[in-house]
């Protein structure tokens, strides 16, 4: 069963289908600087709008880049919280477009 809205997939193979925070964080604890150093997340299509990519460091830490060029977004942060990770990376997930996803309603209100 393909991915319904993205998939990650780390450096040694290990892949996960519309992966949950604690998905993110397991694989994020599983990256080293030998043979396992980034995952990649993006959309289950040919030519994605959007990533996001975690690697190691050399030091010790993360560094953490998303693109949306949709959105003409490029961020490039670093990080040492696992953590924290998952949890900006989900609220960053939640936010993008997917085929076949209402768009989000705004009021007047």
């Amino acid at each position: 069963m393909a991915a319904e809205y993205y998939c990650a997939d780390s450096e040694n193979g290990h892949h996960i289908d519309d992966p949950s925070e604690d998905a993110l964080f397991d694989l994020i604890s599983e990256l080293n600087d030998a043979d396992n150093t980034f995952i990649v997340i993006q959309p289950d299509q040919d030519d994605p709008a959007w990533f996001v990519s975690v690697t190691v460091l050399d030091g010790g830490g993360y560094e953490i880049v998303r693109r949306d060029t949709a959105r003409r977004e490029h961020e490039v942060t670093t990080d040492t919280s696992i953590g924290w990770i998952a949890n900006d990376l989900i609220i960053w997930l939640a936010a993008r477009d997917f085929p076949g996803r209402p768009t989000p309603q705004t009021s007047s209100f």
